[in-house]
């Protein structure tokens, strides 16, 4: 399914979608933004969706945001003093709002540059830049007392066609990484269990489905229980629900591309600027798609009731 602007909640602000969310869903949860496809010097509306972000984030009470890559275009970063930190993240991502911890991973173009300095720059320059490996988990507890588990993955080193390509994935270890998330998942207790990498596995146009991730993380995902799995590369906004794991793709973070229509019940929206916003609790993984205008696009449930 194609949602068109004319099915879009037209004229509604940020504020007022937040203030008519139900009751049963206004008790406390655990809040995020997130975003992905982002970095490119304020261009392709980069800056005015920052804005956007910083405003929702802020009625949102977001704890924190999570990149989930392609971080810096066309190619990376070369230092930690490298001037796209100041473009394309420092004086972009200005908010209140936004200066709490990022969570971040890597994508394609980040491999393009130097991976390092994108290591050390939380803990060298911006403490709210948190990404301490190329793969890791965290594990939250919700305002009720249940628990979250997030397991970020490093998904370039997956794809066979960036072998010999600028996007350099020399010497990354994909089965150590798998072999990582398989334990990971497996001595995980957490209630929800949510997986983020930057390349899609399922997509609702299917012309973007990776099946060498479908490969190497589905059958994974799938044995341990995984509700959501999030994405972004693709640089528009999808959403597809396969086997029981609900496949997010939010890559429209500044450059946008066109869509083909959806297949399978999956829901894409085409020349949209957008991020995401969700907040958990015990029973419910809410996520919605926000507009560059501050318009909810989409907002879904997730429901664990296990």
């Amino acid at each position: 399914m194609i949602l068109p602007r004319r099915d879009f909640l037209a004229g509604a602000t940020a504020s007022a979608l937040l203030a008519s969310v139900p009751a049963q869903a206004r008790t406390p949860t655990h809040n995020c933004v997130m975003i992905g496809d982002w970095g490119r010097q304020g261009h392709y509306e980069q800056g005015r969706l920052a804005a956007c972000m910083g405003r929702v984030a802020a009625q949102h009470r977001s704890l924190y945001t999570v990149s989930v890559g392609d971080n810096f275009y066309d190619d990376g970063v070369q230092s930690v003093t490298d001037r796209q930190w100041i473009t394309s993240f420092e004086s972009i991502y200005s908010a209140e709002s936004l200066k709490t911890p990022w969570r971040v991973i890597l994508g394609n173009h980040d491999y393009r540059g130097k991976v390092e300095p994108q290591l050390l720059y939380g803990r060298q320059v911006d403490s709210r830049w948190y990404l301490p490996a190329r793969y890791y988990s965290m594990r939250d507890i919700l305002p009720d007392g249940s628990t979250a588990e997030t397991f970020f993955l490093d998904t370039s080193p997956f794809i066979s066609r960036y072998r010999g390509t600028k996007v350099d994935i020399t010497g990354q270890d994909t089965a150590a990484q798998v072999a990582w998330l398989d334990a990971a998942l497996g001595a995980s207790d957490a209630r929800w269990k949510i997986v983020i990498g930057h390349h899609p596995v399922y997509t609702a146009e299917r012309r973007f489905d990776e099946p060498e991730l479908i490969a190497a993380l589905v059958p994974v995902m799938k044995r341990h229980g995984v509700h959501v799995y999030i994405n972004g590369h693709i640089h528009n906004l999808q959403y597809i629900e396969r086997d029981g794991i609900h496949y997010i793709n939010n890559g429209a973070g500044s450059r946008i591309d066109p869509v083909a229509p959806a297949q399978d019940g999956g829901i894409v929206f085409p020349g949209e600027h957008g991020f995401m916003t969700v907040a958990l609790s015990r029973d419910v993984f809410q996520f919605r798609f926000i507009g560059i205008d501050g318009r909810c696009l989409l907002s879904k449930s997730v429901n664990n009731l296990s």
